[in-house]
């Protein structure tokens, strides 16, 4: 009975700590197209094929395009987000490439926390 009760625990201490790991805020500050990061700031095109670690992230084929409406900065420099058709999520700049550039100028904001949640069917919720 006790050794059942301590592998419940130790699972839920696992499931709680990859909980809060794929919450996480992957960085504070952002650029954006505007200040409310609602213009889109590129269109690019991807070059490999990419499936992220948890639900925050874009999967995409080569050859896809994405429109890029945020890039990560200070931290995580290397994570853009964007949509492709209904998805939206981060995905590494290295895997892709800027066919079009759509502002002429970044503005830099602070993250929100549900920036790094993910939306499922209208609902958020955490990778």
């Amino acid at each position: 009975m006790l050794r059942t009760l301590d592998q419940r625990a130790l699972l839920l201490v696992i499931l709680f700590s990859a909980s809060v790991q794929s919450t996480k805020v992957l960085s504070e500050w952002k650029k954006c197209g505007d200040p409310e990061c609602e213009k889109a700031m590129s269109r690019v095109q991807a070059i490999t094929d990419y499936s992220g670690p948890d639900c925050r992230y874009l999967n995409f084929k080569t050859g896809e395009e994405i429109m890029v409406y945020s890039k990560l900065s200070r931290q995580n420099e290397n994570l853009w987000t964007g949509s492709k058709g209904k998805d939206f999520g981060y995905f590494p700049r290295d895997a892709v490439k800027v066919e079009e550039v759509l502002i002429g100028e970044e503005v830099e904001v602070l993250t929100k926390e549900t920036d790094f949640l993910c939306l499922h069917e209208d609902k958020y919720s955490y990778g």
